[in-house]
This record gives structure tokens, sequence and C-alpha cells, in this order.
């Protein structure tokens, strides 16, 4: 019996080109977060160049701000990496399917969501057993 194909060879390329646009973009923030605020020390990122002592709480609020951005970039670099996984997929054949239920994904989610793993009862399943 013959396999269903699940997209036309025009979807996929539209998702595959949705998923490298967001992946460039997604790269773009990670060098611009990398290169404006963690290559840079306390002194440049707050602006005082001279060679007084900061403030205990100018630091705080710089080491709390270079906290928060090392934060995004790791969510940002997930991000990446679910975006090669589904480009992988694209290639193997096996984008929009469900990695638990192995159901078709709705176009209505990748739409939204272009790296989605899940459909959409499976990752609600996901999440409320992750809240417990």
């Amino acid at each position: 019996m013959a396999k269903k194909k699940r997209f036309l060879k025009k979807d996929l390329e539209y998702y595959k080109e949705k998923l490298f646009a967001l992946r460039d973009e997604l790269y773009a923030q990670v060098k611009e977060l990398s290169e404006n605020n963690l290559m840079k020390s306390s002194k440049e990122t707050s602006g005082d160049l001279s060679g007084h002592t900061l403030h205990m709480a100018d630091v705080a609020g710089d080491h709390y701000e270079r906290e928060f951005n090392l934060g995004l970039m790791s969510s940002e670099r997930d991000q990446i990496h679910l975006i090669d996984e589904a480009l992988r997929r694209i290639e193997d054949n096996t984008y929009g399917i469900c990695q638990t239920c192995s159901k078709d994904i709705s176009k209505k989610r990748l739409d939204a969501m272009p790296h989605a793993r899940f459909c959409i009862d499976c990752k609600k399943k996901r999440e409320e057993e992750e809240q417990r």
C-alpha cells in the first residue's frame, strides 16, 4: 500500500523558507546580545569608562542584565536547535508528524510554530504533565 504524502513539495518549500528565516532572525538576535552585552565589561556597558568604582546597586543591575541576556540567548539557542530538527524532518519526510502519537500536525499549528514537534492534543497533555 502506498504511503500517504502529507505535504506537497511547495508546502514543504514554504515551511523550509519560513524555518530558515526564523533561524536567521534568531542568529542575529543572539549575535546582537553577545556583542552588545556579554562581550563588554561592566564599566563599558554602564558607559562609565572612568577609573571610579561603580556603586553596588549599579553592579547588581549590570549583573542582573547580563544574567537575563544569558537566559535569552539560551532560549534562542534552544529555538535554533528545534528549527534545525524541523529542517531535518523535512529532509527525512517526517515533517508535520507528531512525535508522540504519529498523527498529522495541523497546518494551522505549523503556520504559527513551524518547528512544532507535537500535535496540539499531545502538546497540551505534555504541559499538563509538567505542571503536576
